[in-house]
């Protein structure tokens, strides 16, 4: 089973997609399976994270910004804004995939564990990411 999982997005930052992901799987798979995760894009990402304590995310998101820096005279990929080039590295360095086993019909995530859409540019954007549920037989 394939589902498409739109995110609307109001600029750069870590999102909890976790709830929409689970709300798939409940409707098409009560067994034991496998969710995988996909996004279409190469300025997003997706990732697994610490989803008790949001300075985490906050951390995760400056040490990035740090890392990745807007305006670095060394781009050439410049011709949608500033964040253009910022953005496929930090995509490039986390995950455009992740596979999350399913058992009894719930996410096997661990009790800190949340997934998250990574959004990198600062503009507002729709985001798709395919949901492929495969149910043990």
């Amino acid at each position: 089973m394939i589902e498409d999982l739109e995110i609307s997005t109001r600029g750069q930052g870590l999102r909890d997609i976790t709830p929409a992901v689970q709300e798939l799987v409940t409707r098409r798979l009560s067994g034991d399976g496998l969710c995988t995760l996909f996004i279409r894009h190469t300025s997003a990402s997706l990732l697994i994270q610490e989803n008790a304590d949001p300075s985490a995310r906050r951390d995760l998101e400056t040490w990035m910004n740090r890392l990745v820096p807007e305006n670095d005279p060394l781009y050439t990929h410049v011709a949608e804004g500033p964040d253009d080039m910022p953005a496929h590295i930090r995509a490039m360095l986390t995950q455009s995939s992740l596979s999350i086993p399913v058992t009894g019909g719930r996410l096997a995530l661990g009790t800190w564990q949340g997934i998250y859409h990574w959004e990198h540019r600062a503009g507002s954007h729709r985001r798709h990411v395919t949901v492929h549920l495969l149910a043990d037989s």
